[in-house]
């Protein structure tokens, strides 16, 4: 299923995905907080309309699951699970059929079961033994979090001097002001936040403002 509204962006068209890596090469990630299912195909319309491909909808609220769910045939845009601490959560997200995992710290039990259930995961570091310990794992794909009480790209760059092989989805302190920062840094392959998806615009369904801020992150 593609959604109606489907407007042309810079980071993609409206036809199915083909990039690589967990977010197949979008670069732009919000972080969703939804409290009503119903909320999930107009704002995936939204966010498609003004050129992000990607969502993470997170488990902070019931309506989660559900959302992820109802998004799962789309192939205008690609919708992961955030906030993935449990394992029970690692099953939920799977059997809903979310395209990736993200966590905000690294817990070796919830890698290791989206690894049983083929669900790429984005897992949070913090410091060097977090990077290190996912990259037992086999995981370069890493959040920053929280970036900016972490050191934002100063830390970015720190990080990638003893790990070149990491890359970055910084998160946490990430806004319209310094995305363009992170996002030509080599070593960030993506940022997340919320400043496109602010609260009072999913609440009211105000998607004009969702598709406009969206439209102003992927120029």
């Amino acid at each position: 299923m593609t959604g109606p509204r489907g407007e042309a962006g810079r980071l993609g068209g409206t036809g199915p995905l083909h990039g690589t890596g967990p977010l197949r090469g979008e670069r732009v990630v919000p972080v969703i907080v939804l409290h009503d299912a119903a909320a999930a195909h107009p704002l995936a319309d939204a966010l498609v309309a003004g050129g992000i491909r990607c969502a993470e909808i997170t488990l902070r609220t019931p309506a989660g699951i559900d959302a992820i769910r109802a998004l799962r045939d789309r192939d205008d845009i690609l919708v992961g699970a955030g906030t993935v601490v449990e394992l029970d959560q690692v099953d939920a997200v799977a059997d809903a059929g979310a395209a990736f995992a993200v966590s905000p710290g690294f817990d070796a039990d919830v890698v290791d079961r989206c690894a049983e259930r083929g669900l790429p995961i984005v897992p949070g570091v913090a410091t060097a033994s977090d990077i290190q310990a996912a990259l037992r794992r086999g995981i370069r794909h890493l959040k920053l979090f929280p970036a900016g009480l972490v050191g934002g790209l100063a830390a970015v760059r720190a990080f990638a001097g003893p790990f070149p092989d990491v890359r970055f989805l910084p998160s946490g302190g990430v806004s319209a002001d310094n995305a363009p920062a992170y996002l030509a840094d080599p070593a960030v392959f993506a940022v997340s936040g919320s400043w496109m998806v602010p609260a009072d615009a999913l609440r009211t369904g105000d998607w004009a403002t969702v598709e406009r801020l969206s439209r102003a992150a992927s120029a």
